[in-house]
């Protein structure tokens, strides 16, 4: 696996940080999960919950091994930092100065190893007028734009239902460390990766800022149902549930076959993509007629399939767990877990040509690595191991 051998320090928690760590799990690396005494990673808590376990945790955190530690103990630095020397990544998603607090941020932990590569992941960035402010991703959501862009047309701003800030902030810190691997190789030397949430959705607005500064006249909104500049392009009512479509001009002439209506394609008012934007509200009656007049969803998704015309029937997340694209792709894998049984959970979303085992280890019990990482990895003894055990330094949970 392309990150067999890497070792991987995990100061992370609720599910930015996760994210990371948990891709570098499926690539084959070892991430050692530092949890803070005596709870542990605050997602542990989260629901759904069954017998004191929590899906969401067990989502985030698979493969990881578990190392429980008193950070309030003397003993927790020296425990911190001879770990870091034999590590190569480090990754953390605390508050605003937690780490600085400990001496653990990356001036002071590449002194003990120069060819430490360290994600720090927060909501306004370390180096950032406002790295002081503490946010989660609904936070980011609202600051970068993105809830203004989301929501009824005629509406408020709404929030996406998903952590979208938190999870594509995971990505590009994932991202970023591979290519700071493979500079590491090249150089000799690590560096620090000081991901944003707010940047990382700030960078998704495709039209929302340029547009605007080559036409002065438009102004980014809420798109509602229905895309502002580009038609057909939203979700239609159709005889089961709903439908998206999106087409471009290449896709036109598709449209007006599925549907039966060569004149469409001869109408000047649909003749390019300015023109079907401009007279959006002529055309997606037409359209949204057409699909409630079809037998079924299927029907309707089958002309349109014929005709390759891009569509997608809008389903629910559940949906997914007897679908045969998400079961036929892979993208849908058992994971064993000793509380909550067998959970049906998204597989690894990368495919790579030297990689074939996509299977999941279970999430880690509290602390249940403390003494295997402790000798294999720090190299102490059983007796040291038995004293920090002894003091309370380090500690185990049932879940």
């Amino acid at each position: 696996m392309i990150l067999s051998g890497i070792k991987v320090l995990d100061f992370t928690q609720y599910l930015a940080g996760p994210t990371v760590t948990r891709l570098m799990v499926d690539m084959g690396a070892e991430v050692i999960k530092v949890e803070r005494a005596p709870g542990g990673d605050p997602s542990r808590l989260l629901p759904g919950m069954k017998d004191g376990r929590s899906g969401y945790f067990v989502q985030q955190n698979l493969g990881k091994q578990s190392l429980c530690i008193d950070l309030g103990s003397d003993d927790s630095d020296a425990v911190i930092r001879d770990l870091v020397s034999q590590v190569d990544v480090v990754v953390e998603n605390y508050g605003p100065g937690v780490m600085e607090k400990r001496r653990w941020h990356y001036e002071a932990l590449r002194e003990i190893n120069p060819r430490l590569v360290m994600a720090s992941i927060s909501a306004f960035g370390r180096n950032s007028p406002l790295s002081h402010k503490t946010g989660f991703d609904w936070i980011a959501q609202a600051f970068s734009g993105f809830m203004y862009m989301t929501g009824p047309s005629d509406g408020p701003p709404h929030p996406v239902g998903v952590g979208m800030a938190d999870v594509t902030a995971g990505v590009h810190a994932f991202a970023s460390i591979g290519y700071a691997l493979f500079n590491r190789e090249r150089t000799g030397e690590g560096q620090w990766m000081d991901i944003s949430m707010v940047d990382c959705l700030f960078a998704m607005h495709e039209m929302n800022l340029q547009v605007p500064q080559v036409n002065p006249e438009y102004q980014p909104r809420r798109m509602g149902n229905h895309h502002h500049l580009i038609c057909p392009c939203g979700v239609f009512k159709s005889p089961q549930g709903h439908i998206a479509i999106l087409v471009v001009q290449n896709q036109w002439r598709n449209m007006c076959r599925a549907m039966e209506r060569p004149d469409l394609e001869s109408d000047a008012r649909f003749a390019d993509g300015a023109a079907r934007a401009r007279n959006q509200a002529e055309l997606i009656p037409l359209i949204g007629a057409w699909l409630l007049a079809q037998p079924d969803d299927a029907t309707a998704l089958a002309k349109l399939e014929e005709h390759r015309v891009p569509s997608s029937p809008v389903l629910a997340p559940t949906d997914a767990l007897t679908h045969p694209y998400f079961v036929g792709r892979g993208a849908l894998r058992p994971v064993p877990d000793p509380f909550l049984g067998t959970l049906m959970l998204p597989g690894f979303p990368l495919r790579f040509s030297g990689q074939q085992d996509y299977s999941a280890r279970p999430a880690p019990l509290l602390g249940e690595h403390n003494a295997r990482i402790l000798k294999d990895v720090a190299g102490y003894d059983a007796a040291r191991i038995a004293d920090l055990e002894r003091r309370g330094v380090l500690m185990r949970g049932e879940r």
